[in-house]
This record gives structure tokens, C-alpha cells and sequence, in this order.
């Protein structure tokens, strides 16, 4: 072994056995594939890979097996693709046999390379903290995150300084809906969220890839790069070792500047990033934002929304649409679905493309969605005081906040404040539902007594295994669906079929987006009766829609 061991590794190796009497080294030669225990008693004699040893054993606290899996995969990368890193080191908690409870250790492993950058050996090395030294721990990680940006800054200053001649981004990226996380698991573990990513960039990232938490759980990461498609790549990367936490479901979004001009501030290179980032949200297709100049103006304008909402609300700017739900074989109108529009008093009627996902990510949607329920049901009585036949009007319930309120309480008190049939108040939930709770309470609001549709079927969620257990009673189909399946033949045979399937397992069927009497006349074909879409009418005002209502249907 002595004789494949360069000197300059071979001292460092025999300083750290001194240094190190109370920890367990292991020498692992790469080409052989033969480890070998050099020292220590912390855990029995181990003959072969430590690292499988500490994953079967079950001595890793659950906390600390995320990281460690991702520093597993840095090593097994490392030894596949080679690497310009000398060593990996990480922090997990361990259960060794002299201790009543877990002890936090540090794993680190000392890289042999080869002019390829190739591992060839790996001086592996187990050593629990000392007390003093999770306390020292406990306060470096403090200062070398968001309680010390100078630091930070000074180390990005550093990295244009000494690479004038290559290309830098800033990378910023954060936990889409993070307020979500804990809501749903408990701030605790939003935290271990946090230190597991912390972990994990200390495994990932390089000595000349500065990484630094910003605040709350926004990060920022600072690396060269040869071409576009490799900061993607690495991107990617990043996103790969962060996503899964304990099976969580979250997402990461990227916001992206490349320096092109090195004389300005570190400080507005991160704000280009945190502006593409901010920017990038909502986005269902993507997740990674590249800043670009004409960012600002759309900025403005978010600003602009987002300073006019609370306004707007006060002062009835607010105004609620019905879009007309028809019979396709007898034209009458069988219900109604409420949208919110924005009548702003000097910039007209505001697209809802543009306000709505801005609401989504601030959170004011909870307001506009309680604001529509009430109007919804301020309607049906009306139309019962008035004599006119009330028809059901579905409203949307905004999924990403349906933990935020009690949302059946907050109907049911709606429905009695009205007095109305709580079966003329059905509820829209996007079919993309995942399963931290939100299915427990759409049964919730199905056995209170509302009619519960699933929006927006086939538009890149659904599935037949989904139908098999949905709590729904309704399933709207797509516009999107429908457009795209009508093409062929084989896609109007899968739209036959899941219309047929549906029905035989006792859900109803709406299609949305109908805007041609051939879509009208195909669907009812198929078995669907009831249809929306610009082929019957488009979104209108509640007092057009009740001159309407009353044209077709009759008073």
C-alpha cells in the first residue's frame, strides 16, 4: 500500500492517524477494490466499503441519511467521472456504541488522483465532535451563511477577480410555496430542509463555487462555466442531489445572471438573479429564469399589481364573470362556473393571466377566492328571491392555500349566511392534488355536501390510476385535452373511451374549452352532455349572464 501512496498524501495520512486516535480510518485503493480498516474502535472490524456498512447498519439517524446519500453519490460520481475536488466531508449523526445517544461525526474522505483527475485511493475517516467542537460547529455555520453576506460578497468579488477570462453566473434559487412546507410538516423540519441543502452544497459545490444561504430559504451560488448548456447541466445538478427530501414533494426554482459586466457590485449581479428567480415562479413548464434587461419592466408591473390588490379589493374593483355551463343536445344552460376579473379604475379590465399567478405566489388569492364564493352566493339567492330557476355555479378553491384556511367551515357559513342549497355551490380544485392531506379534505367537503369537480383533467396530471380512488364527482376535461386528442382518430378513441370509462365507474363529465360545433357534436357523440367554452359563450358579467339565463332557460 505504502508503495501507491504519493509522499505528500502519505505524511498528511500519518499526521491525521495521530491526530486522530479516537476516530476510525479506512484505506480504500480503487483499482483493487480492497478497503482496509487502519485504526480506530468505533464501530466492530469492518472488512469491506464503510459506506455500505453505515447504510445497512442503521446506525445513520434518520435526519442525516439524506446527506449522506448524496455524499455516497459524490464519491461514486467522483470515482466514475473523475473529479477536480481533493476531498468531501460532511456532518452526520450516528449512533456508536460508547454513547447513550446519537453523536453528531464528521465523515470525510481525502481523494488520491490521477492526471485525469480519476480516483485512484480514498483515505476515509470517521470522527465524533467533542463537544467544544459541535459548539464551534454550531457558530461557524451561523457566521458563514445569511449572518455574514459581506463575507460572502467578498468571496463572489474573488471569483470574477480571478477568472477574468471565463464565464460567471450568479445562481439563486429557493423552495417554491416554502411557506407551505411548514404549514404542512412542521417548522422543524422545514429547518432540516434548510440544513440538508446547507449539507448538501458543501458535498456539491467546489472551493471556487461559492455557496451561501441568503435568507430564509433562498440561496445563492456563484461557479464559472464554459457554455450555457453545462451551467444547465450543473444546474440540474444542484436540483437532482436537493429534490426528495424524506419523499417530500417540493420545487426548486433558479433564477440565473451572467455577469457581462465585471465592474458592478457583486450585490447587483445576486439582484439580477433574485429578479429572474421571482419572475420564473409560476411557471408550470419551467423552473430555471435567465435575467435579462426587460425583467425590470415586468417587475413594475407585478409591483404595480401588487401595490393596486388591497385597493382593489376595498373599493369593489373586484368583479365576478359566469361562464355559462350548456346541455350540448338541448342548449340549455345547466350551470355556471365564477372567474374573477379586475375592473381597474384608470387601467381598465386587468388580464387575469397577469394578476392571478401574482396572487398565487403573495398569497392574496386566498382573499380573491373568498371574495368570489361570497358573490357566487350572493347570486344564487338573488336569483331565488327574483323567481328566476337557480342553477349551480362552481367556484375555484385556489389548492396551493387550502391548508392555509378552513375552507369548508368558511362555505358552510356561506351557504347559511344565504340560505341557499348547498347543492347550487359546487367547488373547483385542480387536478394536479397532491397527497399531503389536500384528498382528506376535498372527502371532507364532499360529506359536508358539496358537488366536488376535478379542474382541468388531462392537462399533465391524470391518470387512470387517479380515477381509480378520486374522492371527485365531476371530472372537467381540459380545453387542452380536447384539442390535442382531436387531432387523430386514435386520439378521438382515447377521449371516447376515458369519457365511457368515467361514466361506468359513476363520474359525471364537463368538457371545457369546446369553441367549435364539431368539438359539440363529437363530445355528445361520446356520451358528454355538458360543455364550456367560447362556442357557447365567453366569461361575462352576472347581469348579462341572468339576461341570458333567462333567454334560454326561462324565468
Amino acid at each position: 500500500m505504502s508503495g501507491r501512496i504519493d509522499d505528500k498524501y502519505k505524511d498528511r495520512i500519518v499526521q491525521m492517524l495521530k491526530c486522530d486516535a479516537d476516530a476510525v480510518h479506512f484505506y480504500y485503493s480503487v483499482a483493487d477494490d480492497v478497503f482496509f480498516q487502519l485504526s480506530g474502535n468505533l464501530f466492530p472490524e469492518i472488512s469491506g466499503d464503510p459506506l455500505d456498512y453505515l447504510a445497512e447498519s442503521g446506525l445513520i439517524e434518520e435526519q442525516s441519511k439524506p446527506v449522506f446519500a448524496v455524499f455516497c453519490s459524490k464519491i461514486q460520481d467522483g470515482i466514475i467521472n473523475g473529479t477536480d475536488k481533493n476531498s468531501a466531508g460532511t456532518d452526520i449523526s450516528i449512533k456508536l456504541p460508547e454513547y447513550s445517544d446519537y453523536k453528531m461525526c464528521h465523515l470525510y474522505a481525502l481523494f488520491l488522483r490521477d492526471e485525469n483527475g480519476r480516483i485512484t485511493d480514498i483515505h476515509y475517516n470517521i470522527r465524533p465532535y467533542s463537544p467544544i467542537e459541535e459548539f464551534n460547529r454550531t457558530v461557524l455555520k451561523s457566521f458563514s451563511s445569511d449572518k455574514n453576506p459581506k463575507l460572502f460578497a467578498e468571496r463572489c468579488a474573488r471569483v470574477i477577480k480571478d477568472n477574468p477570462n471565463d464565464n460567471i453566473a450568479f445562481i439563486q434559487f429557493d423552495v417554491e410555496r416554502f411557506k407551505l412546507i411548514n404549514e404542512t410538516y412542521g417548522v422543524e423540519t422545514g429547518d432540516d430542509l434548510l440544513q440538508f441543502f446547507n449539507d448538501s452544497l458543501a458535498l456539491v459545490c467546489t472551493e471556487e463555487q461559492p455557496f451561501c444561504r441568503l435568507t430564509a430559504d433562498v440561496y445563492m451560488i456563484v461557479t464559472t462555466f464554459d457554455t450555457k448548456d453545462g451551467l444547465v447541466n450543473f444546474i440540474r445538478k444542484i436540483e437532482s442531489m436537493l429534490c426528495g427530501y424524506h419523499g417530500m414533494e417540493y420545487r426548486l426554482v433558479f433564477g440565473v445572471s451572467i455577469v457581462d459586466d465585471r465592474t458592478c457590485h457583486t450585490r447587483r449581479h445576486g439582484d439580477n438573479a433574485s429578479l429572474a428567480r421571482q419572475l420564473i415562479k409560476g411557471n408550470a413548464l419551467q423552473n430555471i429564469g435567465f435575467y435579462s434587461s426587460n425583467m425590470k419592466t415586468e417587475l413594475q408591473k407585478k409591483q404595480s399589481i401588487e401595490d393596486d390588490m388591497h385597493k382593489a379589493l376595498l373599493n369593489n374593483e373586484f368583479v365576478m364573470f359566469l361562464q355559462p355551463k350548456h346541455s350540448i343536445k338541448t342548449g340549455r344552460i345547466i350551470g355556471a362556473e365564477a372567474l374573477a376579473r379586475w375592473n381597474h379604475p384608470t387601467k381598465g379590465m386587468v388580464s387575469p393571466g397577469d394578476f392571478i399567478p401574482v396572487f398565487e405566489q403573495n398569497g392574496f388569492i386566498i382573499k380573491l377566492d373568498e371574495f368570489i364564493w361570497e358573490q357566487a352566493c350572493r347570486q344564487i339567492r338573488d336569483w331565488i328571491d327574483a323567481g328566476i330557476e337557480p342553477v349551480p355555479i362552481s367556484v375555484n378553491i385556489s389548492r396551493e392555500y387550502i391548508h392555509t384556511i378552513d375552507v369548508t367551515s368558511t362555505l358552510l357559513k356561506l351557504v347559511e349566511k344565504y340560505d341557499i342549497p348547498i347543492s347550487l355551490l359546487e367547488l373547483e380544485i385542480t387536478e394536479s392534488f397532491d397527497s399531503n392531506g389536500v384528498e382528506e379534505i376535498v372527502k371532507r367537503m364532499k360529506k359536508a355536501g358539496f358537488k366536488m369537480l376535478m379542474d382541468d383533467f388531462g392537462s399533465g396530471y391524470s391518470s387512470l390510476n387517479m380515477l381509480k380512488s378520486t374522492p371527485f364527482d365531476v371530472l372537467k376535461i381540459d380545453k387542452s385535452f380536447l384539442d390535442e386528442f382531436m387531432e387523430s382518430s386514435r386520439g378521438r378513441k382515447i377521449i371516447e373511451h376515458t369519457i365511457s370509462m368515467s361514466q361506468d365507474i359513476g363520474l359525471d363529465i364537463i368538457a371545457e374549452g369546446v369553441e367549435t360545433l364539431e368539438q359539440a357534436k363529437f363530445l355528445s357523440e361520446c356520451g358528454c352532455d355538458a360543455a364550456q367554452g367560447f362556442y357557447y359563450s365567453k366569461p361575462i358579467p352576472a347581469p348579462d349572464f341572468n339576461k341570458r339565463l333567462i333567454e334560454i332557460n326561462g324565468k
